[in-house]
């Protein structure tokens, strides 16, 4: 058997694997021991190990648990919730307005934190009852926090980013910085979406009556927009340091935790239940990113050793003859199917690094790849059947927003996904005038 079949072969048995319902580190990883043994014998299996090591060596994942504490803190001492009640009073009068506020209010929490699993956190619990008692439509409500959440993974401090500059080898604040208008570009698509679909049809996102309306004074409402401080706060305390070279990376995501902290003992919500809930959580996330991670490493060295990587570089330059456009939509059509079935960290730690180069060999810039690449993420965490938000929106939603329910309201906004990632793909200065203009590159 030729190496070619045997790389189809693992990646056809991992897929098939997951589709059955198997773990995603299970799946990843019983695929490499098994193929690392079977082609090297028994010293195949220092790649688990030297895949162990490797982790272990990449200090920005400390990043990781950072960032994850940060969202849990906000979370659990209900500092979302003010921000979430300034965005009811300033936006509640207009079609859909709380529907836009639960997208300004995730743009917020991004700006505080790496991952979408916060966001979905802080949606499902603040946001969503409200929504629900205000009467909309279960599919605009779902679609809406699962897409909003999802801006995390794109906006700063962005985890997904930085892993993606572990792998490409490139500057995180280039990344980071490059990050920014795309995201802020999907959330204004977003918000006018939700204009348009309420417009034609206002039964979906009723508003805010004008008896309760009447009660809100004009100063409450610029009392309230002191809550929208909270996020300018700990993203400056994060990001001007790092950015003018003052802490690293690491540094910077416990400066983000000291100062979320800070604001929560001000506000007298610190409290015991509420560190004892974000460490538990901080601790299963991390473990479990950790454990796919170390499972996708051993895959990728085995896919690596097979001669995988020139294999497909070989066959789109040479084999198909294709221009490099060509080249760049088939891979990002090929991430989106395998959005479907893939782990986003595994699709980057096993076929990343095989892109990543095919990227840098038709000339590619390797920071608007990261941003694509990025965006392709954020579709494979809403597309079934295996998108990561769908799932944590089921376990986290009341019983009455079952999964068909959910599959069907994210492919509107699947479509605006869509249309931002074709948007930085034609116009590449989106997403790379900021790092020009702040980093001079």
């Amino acid at each position: 058997m030729d190496y070619n079949t045997i790389a189809i072969l693992m990646f056809s048995t991992m897929l098939l694997m997951m589709i059955t319902g198997q773990r995603v580190f299970g799946a990843i990883g019983v695929v490499a021991v098994v193929a690392a043994l079977t082609l090297w014998g028994p010293g195949g299996t220092d790649m688990g190990f030297s895949a162990v090591m490797k982790l272990m060596k990449w200090t920005p994942l400390l990043t990781l648990p950072m960032f994850v504490f940060m969202g849990y803190v906000m979370s659990e001492s209900r500092l979302a919730e003010d921000l979430y009640r300034m965005f009811h009073v300033w936006f509640g009068a207009l079609p859909g307005g709380l529907a836009i506020g639960t997208i300004l209010l995730m743009v917020m929490i991004s700006a505080m934190n790496g991952l979408s699993v916060a966001g979905m956190a802080i949606g499902t619990t603040i946001a969503l009852p409200e929504l629900v008692r205000r009467g909309y439509d279960r599919l605009m409500i779902s679609g809406v926090i699962q897409a909003g959440s999802s801006l995390g993974i794109l906006i700063p401090p962005s985890v997904v980013l930085v892993l993606f500059a572990l792998i490409a080898r490139q500057p995180v604040s280039s990344l980071w910085l490059a990050g920014v208008m795309p995201g802020l570009l999907m959330a204004v698509l977003f918000i006018l979406y939700i204009l348009l679909r309420t417009g034609l049809n206002p039964a979906l996102a009723p508003m805010m009556d004008a008896e309760e309306r009447a009660t809100i004074t004009r100063a409450e409402k610029f009392r309230l927009l002191r809550a929208g401080l909270l996020p300018v706060f700990i993203f400056a305390t994060m990001m001007i340091p790092f950015l003018n070279g003052w802490a690293s990376l690491t540094e910077t995501s416990v400066v983000g935790v000291g100062a979320t902290v800070l604001v929560a003992i001000v506000k007298g919500r610190f409290t015991r239940a509420v560190f004892e809930t974000a460490t538990r959580q901080t601790l299963l996330i991390t473990v479990m990113f950790m454990m796919i991670i170390t499972a996708a490493l051993s895959f990728g060295a085995v896919f690596d050793g097979l001669g995988a990587g020139r294999a497909i570089e070989g066959f789109f330059l040479q084999d198909l003859g294709l221009a490099p456009w060509q080249v760049l939509v088939l891979m990002q059509v090929s991430f989106l199917i395998m959005g479907m079935f893939l782990d986003d960290t595994a699709m980057l730690v096993i076929v990343a690094p095989v892109y990543v180069g095919l990227a840098k060999a038709l000339g590619f810039d390797l920071v608007w790849y990261g941003v694509l690449y990025t965006i392709t993420c954020q579709i494979a965490y809403l597309t079934p059947p295996f998108g990561y938000n769908l799932f944590l929106m089921k376990a986290l939603a009341p019983a009455e927003f079952t999964l068909p329910v959910i599959y069907r309201s994210v492919w509107p906004f699947v479509l605006v996904m869509l249309l931002t990632l074709v948007l930085i793909m034609v116009f590449p200065e989106i997403a790379l005038w900021l790092p020009q203009k702040v980093l001079g590159h």
